[in-house]
């Protein structure tokens, strides 16, 4: 299916890219990062026979214009441009990665324009401390003969070149099947459009001011919109991380697919295809 790129007008004037593709009810997609682009296509294309799906870049990141302000507010009033534009009275959100954090914090602000939430390959609710250090273990392992090249481009300056070597390294970690991983997050990372470091370390702060706190858990407790949670069960950022937003959460199911990393809809397509194309469909 063919989709074509549109510009979505934020009320602060910012430019931000956005594209849909497939028909049905409306999907709208948050990408991970934060700081980098949708590369979500794949997906898109998974699902696009069982939703119609809306795709963009956040502000600063891939083909939108490159400014702030940075934060998980603005990113918020952002998505809801991308609702206005479209013209969607009510949408589903499918969020990977930081993008499910994104989503949800969406959802909480706004649930009335929320039919369901996708939270695929995130670190739930709790403060980073928790999972980071088993996180940082197995992105090591994972990285194997390559641990020293990524240690070497990370200690210093980098050219854009070294730039984009250093995260395909890194992002080959998050691949299950290991004889392909390299292979795969070169295709993640390509076409490149850089990665945005000002709004990765600006948002990031944003998150873990919230992550972990009293506020976060009751606004989950309260939400009364059905969500799916989605994990590898080869990922890196450990899966045990989201008991307790299940635990808070009213209306959820959770599925951990077997053979797949922090991208399941790579790996493991046809699963990811199901359990998605399912939930969409009761809603």
């Amino acid at each position: 299916m063919s989709s074509v790129d549109e510009a979505v007008l934020t009320e602060d004037g910012v430019r931000l890219w956005a594209t849909r593709v497939g028909e049905g009810s409306p999907v709208v997609f948050c990408h991970g990062g934060p700081g980098l682009w949708d590369f979500l296509g794949d997906m898109a294309e998974l699902l696009a026979d069982r939703a119609a799906v809306h795709r963009w870049d956040q502000r600063g990141c891939g083909r939108s214009q490159r400014c702030g302000p940075y934060s998980v507010a603005r990113s918020v009033a952002d998505l809801d441009a991308v609702r206005r534009h479209f013209g969607l009275e009510r949408m589903v959100l499918l969020g990977h990665s930081y993008g499910s954090q994104l989503a949800l914090q969406y959802t909480l602000d706004h649930p009335e324009r929320v039919s369901g939430l996708v939270y695929v390959s995130g670190t739930g609710m709790d403060s980073r401390d928790t999972w980071r250090s088993t996180y940082q273990q197995n992105l090591r392992a994972n990285l194997g003969k390559h641990l020293e090249r990524w240690e070497t481009l990370g200690s210093g300056e980098r050219t854009a070149a070294e730039e984009r070597e250093w995260c395909v390294l890194q992002w080959s970690a998050d691949y299950s099947d290991r004889e392909r991983a390299l292979e795969e997050a070169e295709a993640a990372a390509t076409p490149w459009f850089g990665v945005n470091f000002e709004c990765n370390a600006t948002v990031n702060a944003d998150v873990k001011r919230v992550s972990g706190t009293p506020e976060l858990r009751a606004a989950c407790e309260r939400l009364d919109v059905p969500v799916l949670i989605v994990h590898g069960a080869e990922d890196i950022r450990p899966d045990w991380a989201l008991d307790s937003l299940e635990q808070a959460l009213p209306r959820v199911s959770r599925t951990l697919l077997t053979g797949a990393g922090h991208l399941p809809w790579v790996e493991q397509p046809n699963g990811f295809r199901s359990v998605v194309g399912d939930f969409l469909a009761d809603l």
